[in-house]
């Protein structure tokens, strides 16, 4: 399976800094948040790869980055093989950057907020394409919207109504209408389902699935809904604190984690079988970002850190078992195996 999207080295820091002025008079220094920190991954075609972890980890600021609505501090990101933004891109490839980024689309998280309340359905779905270099004639726009809503499971109908008129879970079908307007081949979905009702998510994850298969969709899927991921993602990526710290096939992951702090999230999860097996709580809480622990970022909640984690920053390896985990425990062999079974499938 060919790469559709790669990250190379990605990372993004921001200048959180007081003004000039206040930082003269009180003599205090610049302040920098490093939101995502060296993140190299591949996103292939055809396949959605789930990203997760607590919030505040850089899942939405990676999502960002790729669709271009933030520039990396360093690195690079790579769609095609042609190099969207940061180091290697060049203005000799601007025109093959504007159609790369008309291939990919962006579906937010909250529905209610992501649709101009003013505008009717049919304006909404059809902004894309009129903002587009190469405008179609008007009445094949409207047909393009019509066939669009009924491809998501809304009437052709809706178009004359306004977003307030309709429930969470059809607010962001017509989202999804709205991003399939172009004929994309990426979708960025930042948690598409979290405000909406267990019910509902089921009915949008299963429109998302069956739209994959019948268009060749690539999905980036970022969510902290474990059971989400589980049912949706081909792999999934774990971020901690800006960084990747593992990387796997969905049933690997969620069978035999391998990073502590991978554990301790599946171990939140409730135990829906009720083994009674020992189960460990999500420890603490995730650092300031702005002074992050030397070392791995995860070894003040972690139970199996050592003098090393404390020093050395882990970097992403390929691990025994299928996939990439970033911890020195792992390495040294320190982890013992994990006896819990994780989610229900």
């Amino acid at each position: 399976m060919s790469v559709l999207v790669r990250l190379v080295d990605l990372t993004r820091t921001f200048d959180v800094s007081p003004p000039w002025l206040n930082r003269v008079l009180e003599g205090r220094p610049r302040v920098l948040l490093k939101a995502v920190e060296g993140v190299s991954l591949d996103i292939r075609r055809g396949e959605t790869l789930g990203l997760v972890g607590e919030s505040g980890c850089g899942k939405s600021t990676v999502a960002r980055l790729i669709v271009g609505l933030h520039a990396p501090t360093r690195g690079r990101v790579e769609y095609g093989g042609v190099v969207l933004a940061g180091e290697g891109a060049v203005a000799a490839e601007a025109a093959k950057r504007r159609q790369a980024r008309r291939s990919m689309q962006m579906i937010f998280q909250d529905p209610y907020a992501s649709l101009n309340p003013r505008w009717r359905v049919a304006d909404i779905v059809a902004e894309p394409l009129v903002t587009q270099d190469e405008a179609l004639p008007r009445n094949q726009i409207a047909e393009r919207v019509d066939r669009l809503l009924v491809q998501v499971g809304l009437a052709a109908a809706d178009g004359a109504k306004y977003p307030h008129q309709f429930s969470g879970g059809q607010r962001q079908r017509i989202s999804i209408a709205r991003a399939l307007a172009t004929e994309p081949a990426f979708l960025v979905c930042d948690e598409p389902t979290s405000a909406l009702d267990v019910s509902v998510q089921a009915q949008v994850l299963n429109l998302m699935r069956d739209l994959q298969r019948r268009m060749g969709l690539t999905y980036l899927f970022i969510s902290h809904n474990l059971a989400v991921v589980h049912h949706i993602a081909d792999r999934v990526g774990v971020m901690y604190l800006g960084r990747i710290v593992e990387l796997a096939p969905t049933a690997r992951l969620f069978g035999d984690p391998q990073h502590p702090y991978t554990r301790m999230l599946l171990d939140a999860v409730p135990d829906l079988r009720m083994t009674g097996a020992p189960r460990v709580a999500v420890a603490g809480e995730v650092p300031n970002p702005l002074d992050p622990p030397t070392g791995c970022a995860f070894h003040p909640r972690c139970p199996h850190a050592n003098e090393r984690c404390r020093r050395e920053v882990p970097t992403l390896k390929a691990c025994a078992v299928d996939g990439e985990v970033a911890c020195h425990a792992v390495d040294d062999g320190r982890l013992p195996p994990r006896a819990v079974p994780t989610l229900v499938a």
